[in-house]
Parts: C-alpha cells; structure tokens; sequence
C-alpha cells in the first residue's frame, strides 16, 4: 500500500512539474501570437476547458493574461509544497527508500527555486508603464518573436537599411538572330550598330545596373549608378583606338557615374563620370526603344562622355542642360580641348516633350601612340608621340527631337540632325577648312495593338556629305517594321524586318569584294529583364 502510495505521489510530481514546464512555455509564448478578445466557448468543450481559458489562455489585454498565468504558475507552486511533505511522512515507513527519497525532494526544492525565479522575471518582463497597453503589445510580441540568442536590429543596423533604401540592381539579356538576304561574305551586315551577323545566335549585350539615385526628400542629396555590360554592343559602345587611345580599359563600364543634387532654387543636378549620350533619341538598352534594330544617327552620333553633365529645372516645364566633357566617345581625352553641349528640355504638356541641342567640339587628336617612351615604366599605351601642329578643327552638332504621346495607344517621335566638321579651323597650305556635313533625321511610330501586342515604323535619311559617317559620300535610307509580343513582365520578344538602300553600293553580297546598293534582313529578338528600376533604363 505504501509503495502504491508512493508511486502516486510521484506521479503527482512529475504531472505538475510537467504542468508548470508548459505554463511557463506558454507565457512566454503567448505574446508573439495574434490577441483575440471575447474568445467564444464551444458548446461542446470539456468540464476542465473553461478552466484553463480563465487562467491560461491570452486575451486581449496583455496584463490580466500575464497576471492569470502567474497566479497558476503559483498555484502549481503550492501543490508542489503540498506533495512533497507526504513524501517526507513516508520516510519512516519505508526505512530504505529513505536517502533515495531526501535526495529526490531535494531535487525537487531546487527546481521549485529556479522555477520561482523564472516566475519573477516573466513578471519583471511584462511590466510596462501606465496607460500604454499598446506599447505592452509590441514590447511583448517582439520579446516572443526573437529567437534564443538573436539579436534584435540595432540603430546600426536600421542605419544600413536606410541606407540601401532606395537602390536597385537590374540585368537585362538581349539576345538576336539575324538573317542578311544578301548572304554576305562573312556573314556581316555593314552599316548595322548592334545587330551586325547574319545566320547567327547572338548575344548583343548582358547588362547590370546598380542604381542609387538621390532622394532629397529623405535629406540624400548624392547618389551614383554603374552599368556592366558584355557582349557585341560593347565594340560598338567603346569607340575604336583612333578616338580612343586605350578603349580596353573602359570596355565593361558603359555607365558610371555620381550625383549631387545642389541646394540652388527647384535643385541643380550635377553628373560626374561616364554616362551614355543623349544627342539623338535613341538610347542603348532595347526593351526601351520602338524597334529592336537601330537607326543610322544612334550609330553616327556620339554614344558616350566623359566629364560633367549639369541640368536645371527652371520650372515643371523647362529644363536647361549644360556639358563639360572630354569629346565624342572619349573616355581619355585625345586633346586638351573640352567639349561643351548646350541645350534645353521642354514640356508644354504631359503628351509632349520637345530637346534641343547644341555640341560644340574638337575631336582631332594631338598625339599618336608610339612604341618607345624611355627608361621610365608607365601604364601601358601612354607611351605618346605629339603631333605638331595638330588639327583644330570644330566639330558642330544641332541634334532636336520630340516625343508625342498623341492617344494612350499611338506615340510619334521625329529627329532632325545637322552635324558640320572641319579638319583644320582656318585654311593654309596644306591645310583644308571645307567641312565635311551630315544632316537627315527620322520618324517613328508606335500603336499598341493590344497589352501584349504592339506595331513600331522608322523611316530615316542620312545624307553623308564627305563620307564622315560611312566613309562614302552617299544618301543613306532605311525602313523598319517591327512587331512586339510581350510574354510578361520582363520578357519581349521582337520580329523585325529592316531594308537598307542608298545611292552608292555599300553593303556586302555572297561575291568578295561585290557591294550593293541594298540589304534586307529578318531579325527575332529576346529580351529578358528583371530588378527594381521602374521606367526606362
């Protein structure tokens, strides 16, 4: 009978540590979930169920349920004390069991202590000031939220996030394939930008961008960008070593560039680095432009500077631009004359956006490389040889183009350009002033079929006085028909039919060394994009 006695006390003692184990398992717990007020009782819930709502389970105010589960935790306490004086009355009837049983309350006593004390800081935790029971709430979820020894974000920490606010990181793949009509020797489209093989899987360029722009509502007046690129369009995008002494180095960087937003009047934006141009309305990243190929003027104009670029906004209508730069496509100046661009954006109304620009530059260089430069070590290719007298000549761009928004579905833009060059400033002996001219433009159109279609034209004409373009002096024509299927948000795909003509033969055929006056080409183009970047790139 003893030992039947016995076997249930202890029995007794391990439910209720057990139930205080869970208690306070529960009180810690209990703040991290969702509060619910006025919990409705089943009409079938146990005898025993009512009991344990009353003094265990949270309700809506977090005090009385931390004060409820404390007075339980007491109440297991004391049920303890009581169990364990009977342990203590059958010490003499069980002389044996005796060492075995004081160990045991023991034991007993100082789990009790520990669980006292684990009792007094659960009630040193839920303490918050008067009045404040949301405060309570939060402090409460967020001490039930945080795993064992995970930290909470310090002001450090939210310092960084802060700081990251704002930025994005965006990869575009622009992928082609081609096919010349002409079945060029090579395979090679002549006169093309970026689309420039035929009968070939391309990849026109891999890009990433990093963009932090300024946000000077939230006291950031700096930011910066970085464009990545790879692929084909980065030898059309760097020039070529007659304008571009060491175009290796600057290859992969399309784009980097810092800003500052300076405190003067609506804010006067300045640009630091290298930064794709704007003369001429068509930019580099395709998903962005109306056909998949590019026009003649986006190939003839400068692609790139290098320098200062400034813009101010004198009201939400007009803007005026100003560049302080190496020269054309001239990440290291070729000369020691800075290029300066003059111009203005104009808005009269949502629909409409009219640019004008004016360049004035001098793109001749004043040395040559050379191959021995002395004992003295230096980068490699800044071994230089000067030319003396170097040419002076100017170089004059009026670039002007507007964008109409005419219908939400239909958008028009037209381009005009007059580029005028001279070799030398002056003429002498030996020395020719008579400009070399280009001027044309072109026009596009744009219909959006549908959301996921949509229908582009350019025609264009470049006349090429002098040959400063193609190295021939000729008319340059072409027309552009291309349809969009956007597959989603971040994947266009394009069909594209282009044919080029002029007055002089200058495309490549199956014959060597026989040009035509014409080429066609068939083009499907893929275009994967995805980051954080809204709007154009």
């Amino acid at each position: 009978m003893n030992d039947v006695f016995l076997m249930l006390c202890a029995l007794c003692e391990v439910f209720l540590l057990w139930f205080l184990v869970a208690l306070v398992r529960e009180s810690r717990n209990s703040p991290s979930r969702k509060r619910k007020t006025d919990r409705p009782r089943s009409a079938h819930a146990m005898p025993g169920e009512e009991l344990w709502h009353t003094y265990f389970q949270p309700t809506g105010g977090g005090s009385t349920s931390q004060k409820r589960s404390q007075n339980a935790a007491l109440i297991v306490i004391g049920a303890l004390f009581l169990v364990l004086p009977l342990h203590a009355q059958e010490g003499p009837l069980q002389s044996e069991a005796a060492p075995k049983l004081q160990e045991r309350v023991t034991q007993l006593e100082s789990e009790v202590t520990e669980l006292r004390a684990l009792v007094k800081q659960l009630q040193s935790s839920s303490q918050v000031p008067a009045g404040d029971g949301h405060s309570a709430v939060v402090a409460e979820s967020v001490q039930g939220q945080a795993a064992p020894g995970q930290a909470l974000a310090t002001a450090e920490d939210r310092d960084t996030l802060n700081f990251l606010r704002g930025t994005t990181v965006n990869v575009g793949i622009d992928t082609y394939y081609a096919f010349n009509f002409n079945h060029p020797v090579g395979r090679v489209s002549l006169l093309r930008a970026y689309d420039v093989l035929s009968n070939n899987f391309s990849l026109n360029q891999a890009s990433m961008i990093l963009d932090h722009p300024p946000d000077v509502a939230a006291g950031r007046r700096w930011g910066g960008r970085l464009d990545l690129q790879f692929g084909q369009a980065t030898d059309t995008l760097q020039g070529n070593p007659s304008n571009e002494p060491r175009p290796d180095i600057y290859r992969n960087i399309f784009q980097a560039y810092g800003t500052y937003i300076v405190p003067v009047g609506k804010g006067l934006s300045v640009d630091f680095g290298k930064w794709g141009s704007s003369l001429g309305i068509e930019g580099n990243y395709t998903k962005d432009q109306m056909n998949y190929s590019r026009s003649y003027w986006f190939n003839f104009l400068p692609f790139y500077h290098m320098g200062f670029r400034t813009s101010y906004p004198v009201n939400n209508h007009f803007s005026l631009n100003y560049w302080l730069i190496n020269g054309t496509n001239q990440a290291e100046a070729t000369n020691g004359f800075k290029d300066e661009l003059f111009g203005f954006t104009a808005k009269p109304k949502t629909s409409l956006t009219w640019t004008v620009n004016y360049y004035l530059g001098q793109d001749h260089p004043d040395r040559v490389a050379a191959e021995n430069c002395g004992p003295i070590p230096i980068q490699p290719g800044l071994c230089f040889t000067a030319i003396r007298p170097a040419p002076d000549g100017r170089t004059h761009i009026f670039d002007s183009y507007a964008v109409w928004q005419a219908t939400p579905k239909l958008t028009l833009q037209i381009e005009g350009d007059y580029v005028i060059q001279r070799l030398w400033r002056n003429a002498a002996p030996d020395q020719s002033s008579a400009p070399s001219v280009v001027k044309g433009g072109a026009a596009y159109a744009r219909y959006q079929v549908s959301p996921k279609l949509a229908l582009a034209t350019r025609a264009e004409y470049l006349s090429d006085g002098g040959g400063l373009f193609s190295g021939v002096n000729q008319a340059l024509k072409e027309t552009t028909v291309t349809l969009d299927c956007n597959l989603g948000n971040g994947f266009l795909t394009r069909y594209e039919w282009q044919r080029n003509f002029s007055n002089q033969p200058s495309f490549l055929t199956d014959v060597q060394g026989v040009l035509s006056q014409q080429q066609n080409t068939a083009t499907v183009g893929l275009i994967w994009w995805w980051g954080r970047k809204e709007g154009s790139w």
